[in-house]
């Protein structure tokens, strides 16, 4: 396939992609090949926390490329100790792994579970996780996902996986067997359709967790720093889990992730866990940039804010259009369409001209919003107005 001056045959065929080539970037908008513009609510699927190129992560790349690259990761470098000491004095874990991908993370976190119930169960490896789940696309991580038809693709999936129902903390205790070491949930499903735990259900988990000396596991990979707004979701719920994974926003576009555990859990031996790129100086340099503009005072209470333009926006437009609502928590929100208009929305509103907007349905009755955090109240506004007009043009 050819389109300007790109040829793309070279790429492996592994999803359908409209004819664009995006080349560059800044805020909420990007601008592809032909010039063409588009406001960008989708941010690389809620990774963008400061939006495209921001100045921040620029300086902390130029500046860490100029001092170090890549020592290897058997010896300490500077960011990376730096970043892990943010993230444990701003959470309730005591230590970190560093990783690439949220799928690198969450394999970590589950070979830390299986190691602890080595130690402390008896060999218990069992991992309660929930249908319409997403936690990665290693096999292991496709097998503790909830996502429907993964069970076949890459046959035989890895065992130990049973699956229960969000938000109903029967269909979990009844998985519990002596086998089961773990529960391991998202506090939001993006991937499942914006799907939030309520408070009941995480705090129930908490105290089933403690009552059978299971770990609870928290997938953070997009709802970590500041999506939710708080810095992680889980400080919302009146909780301490043991493990939490992150990816996607703390890099803020760069390839980073965290496995983070409480003192009592971090029972890797040496060569347990590792890799090539765990605690690059480069990525963790970002990471320290990120973390420190979402933590800078009043950050937070901005996505507050604009979850708020963003959730009431919703709602007009659910009650304008006799919709089934919205849902969600901060910037990471879904417009409940009540039909299955959503890719039909999708393509119109990347097709319109002559600046495009970029939105995402992860499901075909439902539209995702993930915003860059520090997204303007201008844009959000823009944003409104053009679904209203797309929705009315597609949905009557």
């Amino acid at each position: 396939m050819e389109f300007g001056q790109f040829n793309v045959n070279a790429l492996m065929e592994i999803t359908q992609r409209p004819e664009i080539v995006f080349v560059r970037g800044q805020g909420s908008w990007l601008e592809d090949h032909a010039g063409k513009r588009y406001l960008d609510f989708i941010q690389g699927w809620a990774v963008n926390t400061l939006g495209h190129c921001p100045p921040e992560i620029i300086a902390a790349l130029d500046k860490q490329a100029r001092t170090l690259i890549n020592p290897s990761p058997a010896f300490y470098n500077q960011p990376m100790v730096e970043l892990a000491e943010r993230l444990t004095s701003a959470s309730c874990f005591d230590r970190v792994f560093f990783a690439n991908s949220g799928a690198e993370a969450n394999e970590g976190a589950i070979k830390l579970a299986r190691k602890w119930g080595q130690v402390n169960k008896n060999g218990a490896f069992k991992i309660i996780t929930f249908d319409h789940s997403f936690h990665g696309r290693t096999l292991t991580t496709m097998s503790a996902s909830g996502k429907p038809g993964w069970s076949t693709i890459f046959a035989p999936q890895v065992e130990g996986f049973p699956k229960a129902d969000l938000n109903d903390i029967a269909s979990v205790e009844a998985l519990v067997d002596d086998q089961t070491v773990a529960i391991m949930l998202e506090p939001v499903q993006g991937e499942g359709g914006v799907i939030p735990a309520t408070q009941e259900f995480m705090q129930g988990l908490r105290q089933l967790a403690d009552k059978h000396k299971l770990l609870l596991i928290v997938d953070e990979v997009q709802t970590g720093m500041g999506r939710t707004g708080s810095l992680f979701a889980y400080q919302q719920f009146g909780i301490t889990p043991d493990i939490m994974t992150l990816a996607k926003g703390i890099g803020g576009g760069a390839p980073l992730a965290a496995l983070l555990a409480r003192q009592d859990v971090c029972v890797f031996k040496h060569g347990d866990q590792g890799g090539t790129y765990n605690g690059n100086p480069l990525m963790t340099a970002v990471g320290i940039a990120v973390f420190d503009a979402v933590t800078a005072p009043g950050f937070l209470e901005g996505v507050n804010a604009r979850g708020k333009q963003l959730s009431d926006g919703l709602l007009q437009l659910s009650e304008k259009y006799g919709m089934k609502g919205e849902r969600g928590m901060g910037l990471l929100r879904a417009l409940k369409l009540g039909t299955d208009h959503g890719p039909a929305i999708v393509e119109a509103a990347r097709d319109q001209n002559p600046e495009g907007l970029l939105l995402n349905a992860p499901r075909p009755n439902l539209l995702r919003f993930m915003p860059a955090l520090n997204v303007s109240a201008e844009d959000m506004d823009s944003m409104l107005k053009q679904l209203d007009v797309l929705v009315e043009r597609i949905c009557k």
